[in-house]
């Protein structure tokens, strides 16, 4: 069976992922620490899970129970990778598609601007969600439900 975890706490695109999930008839498990509360939107597939307040305690329980026929839907680099190791599918808000050929780039350029942070430059945060966004996000989320969906019935 295939799911759709959501790093929950900062996902600008929840209701985006409620109609595609209702639409292909799979489970949302919306994970949030709690830090901003997450109304939840009252459908019998979509689950709101709240975590310990430390640090990585959404990753943590994401990257324990995703799985190869899953998709995550995370900006977090770290958490996209561990869900890579495991064989799901992984989707930034923006509508990239995590794979294991650019996880490496990614996580050296986290590392990069990380450092540049404790030096004191100032290396700004995410851009505001486009509307562009949101469609290239609904279109990634939909190629890697389908091809999900489709390795769930071969296997």
């Amino acid at each position: 069976m295939t799911d759709i975890y959501v790093d929950g706490d900062a996902c600008p695109v929840r209701e985006e992922i409620y109609r595609v999930a209702a639409r292909l008839k799979v489970k949302v498990f919306v994970v949030s620490n709690g830090s901003r509360p997450i109304r939840p939107p009252g459908m019998s597939s979509i689950r709101m899970v709240l975590v310990g307040d430390t640090a990585d305690a959404a990753d943590d329980w994401i990257a324990e129970r995703v799985g190869a026929m899953d998709v995550c839907v995370t900006s977090d680099i770290p958490l996209a990778s561990r869900c890579l190791k495991k064989g799901a599918r992984v989707v930034s808000p923006t509508g990239k598609q995590w794979t294991d050929a650019n996880i490496g780039n990614a996580l050296a350029g986290r590392e990069i601007a990380r450092h540049l942070r404790e030096l004191g430059q100032n290396t700004g945060g995410p851009a505001p969600l486009t509307k562009r966004d949101r469609s290239r996000f609904l279109s990634a989320l939909d190629t890697a439900l389908q091809a999900a969906l489709r390795d769930v019935t071969r296997s």
